[in-house]
């Protein structure tokens, strides 16, 4: 049942931050959308260094001077699966309507769901290996360090929610309808990590490459998405202070709670 709460949390942040299409009257504006932004890409650096890249290099220790080497070839091999899904996935990312990947004719809000769907996947991967180190007799994981990771990655998920259902109303969606496709982007998270713990109960020696898997994956969202979106427009400093604060808030979780 833990197991079960833990990967249910971040769909629950995504769903909560869906709602607010029926309490907010005005579309959030690009300064908030951007201060948003950065707030997630700081949770996700830091849940990437503390809650994966690291014990994946505990994990190794006995390599010596090598430890590093199975993060590093975990690491690479989730920045190229990333980069090989945005190239196979038609998406739209926000304030552009240049689409990327193969070229479809679907609606622009479908893509534009498919982009967080996108980079939903390897959090919900990342969650998934954590559990499944903490259900592996054979791995340092704890219950209170993977849902260190599950809360963190929830509180950035709700400013998620928010940033995909707002603009599809304001783009004509129905209320309801905006909230379902803002919550429904979150729903790969879960199915996501579901899949990494059966998988990774089938190659238990293999953790230390998973979770740098999974926080490849996570950096390449952050750098190829994240990041230029809350830099996009007008000069601000903003993005980079609410990078700094949930960079800080993800550190603290998985310190206090790991």
């Amino acid at each position: 049942m833990d197991v079960f709460i833990g990967l249910m949390i971040p769909f629950l942040g995504t769903a909560l931050g869906a709602a607010c299409v029926f309490f907010m009257k005005k579309e959030l504006s690009n300064k908030v959308q951007r201060a948003l932004t950065g707030f997630a890409a700081g949770v996700m650096v830091a849940a990437s260094i503390w809650s994966l890249l690291i014990p994946a290099m505990d994990q190794s220790s006995d390599k010596g001077r090598l430890a590093f080497l199975p993060s590093a070839v975990g690491f690479w091999a989730g920045i190229l699966f990333l980069l090989l899904l945005d190239h196979i996935i038609p998406h739209l990312h926000m304030d552009t309507d240049k689409a990327e990947g193969p070229k479809t004719k679907l609606a622009k809000t479908t893509m534009m769901v498919l982009a967080v769907t996108l980079h939903n996947i390897p959090e919900g991967m990342a969650v998934g290996v954590v559990y499944a180190g903490f259900l592996s007799e054979n791995s340092a994981m704890t219950l209170s360090g993977a849902l260190a990771l599950s809360i963190g990655i929830a509180i950035q998920n709700f400013p998620e929610g928010a940033i995909i259902s707002m603009p599809l109303h304001a783009q004509g969606k129905s209320k309801s309808r905006a909230f379902a496709l803002g919550a429904g982007s979150g729903a790969v998270e879960p199915v996501a990590a579901l899949i990494t713990i059966l998988a990774a109960e089938l190659l238990i020696p293999a953790m230390p490459y998973l979770l740098s898997f999974a926080a490849g994956a996570m950096l390449y969202v952050v750098v190829e998405e994240l990041i230029p979106e809350m830099s996009s427009g007008e000069h601000s400093n903003i993005g980079v202070l609410m990078f700094s604060f949930g960079f800080t808030v993800m550190m603290a979780l998985d310190v206090a709670l790991g």
